[in-house]
């Protein structure tokens, strides 16, 4: 797996994660807020398998 999220996607993406996670805990939004566990899981690996499908990648290129 070649990481594909970058720093700033990698914040956001825990960012997200936790609210969703609060949400549900809270009973807020229902069980559909344990989906934020998608985000964090993905920003702890730095990989999104999404990003791969559709050849995209948030990590800055680097120059030689």
């Amino acid at each position: 797996m070649k990481t594909n999220v970058g720093s700033i996607d990698r914040i956001l993406r825990i960012l997200v994660g936790l609210v969703l996670i609060a949400l549900a805990y809270t009973g807020t939004i229902g069980v559909w807020g344990w989906i934020g566990v998608v985000p964090l899981a993905t920003a702890a690996m730095g990989f999104c398998p999404l990003y791969t499908m559709l050849g995209f990648s948030s990590c800055p290129t680097k120059r030689n």
